[in-house]
């Protein structure tokens, strides 16, 4: 694949991800909107990071009407943690595919998610930084192992450890 050492991606392109254009049939997806975490990837390197196995970084712009602040929670608008982890689990997966690795993508877990603040309707942007740790091959299966931040306006928000996710061909 020639459009593997691309090292950022538009909205646009992440949706061609999403719509299995980007890495071909039958390989990583990101979801579409809106389970889509993010509007686009600023920076994605294979030698980089803080382990040299790989950084991806992402942004999502922060706007008053995106779906989750109207009911999570009614008059108490926060975005959901769950929805900041799995941003970090669709990068994984789509750095995963971004190295050429074949299969379909499932987030298999985390070892711990520590929230230290929240993302409110009234922030700007927040930013994902994935430092890949880990990809091990097994027959069907490509394993990436990788830790996760999240900052709300330069503040950081989640950190997460040992985020797995799999790539599987059968």
């Amino acid at each position: 694949m020639g459009m593997t050492k691309k090292h950022s991606f538009k909205y646009e392109e992440l949706i061609d991800c999403a719509n299995g254009k980007l890495f071909g049939p039958g390989n990583a997806k990101l979801p579409l909107p809106p389970m889509l975490m993010f509007d686009r990837i600023t920076n994605i390197q294979d030698t980089k990071g803080k382990f040299g196995k790989g950084l991806i970084e992402a942004e999502l712009d922060i706007r008053s009407n995106l779906w989750f602040f109207d009911c999570h929670f009614k008059n108490d608008p926060v975005m959901p943690g769950c929805l900041g982890l799995d941003a970090m689990w669709q990068l994984v997966g789509f750095y995963l595919g971004w190295l050429g690795k074949p299969g379909k993508g499932r987030a298999l877990g985390v070892h711990s998610v520590k929230f230290t603040g929240e993302v409110l309707n009234n922030a700007k942007i927040t930013k994902y930084q994935i430092d890949m740790k880990k990809i091990l091959k097994k027959e069907n299966t490509t394993l990436g192992v990788a830790n996760g931040v999240l900052f709300a306006d330069n503040k950081l928000i989640y950190e997460a450890e040992n985020l797995k996710v799999g790539l599987f061909t059968t």
